[in-house]
């Protein structure tokens, strides 16, 4: 397996430009397209339990300024 993906390495690397661009963005899509569906789901499931959170347990919303007062307190200073 290994001496294949070298010989394909090796033949996509004489594509022109172009191609060697069409190539990676082709791979690198077909990499999104398999993350994304189980991603997008998270997501869904992580926002609807926030909302839940909140709805159900009266959770306490703060300001946008208060909220990056906070984070920006937790940045290390050099």
């Amino acid at each position: 397996m290994r001496k294949d993906l070298a010989e394909l390495l090796k033949a996509a690397l004489t594509l022109p430009p172009e191609g060697r661009a069409a190539l990676a963005d082709s791979l690198l899509e077909s990499l999104d397209q398999e993350a994304d569906e189980s991603a997008e789901q998270a997501w869904v499931d992580e926002i609807q339990k926030r909302l839940r959170e909140i709805d159900t347990r009266g959770i306490a919303m703060i300001p946008w300024h208060e909220a990056e007062r906070r984070l920006w307190a937790k940045v290390p200073s050099k």
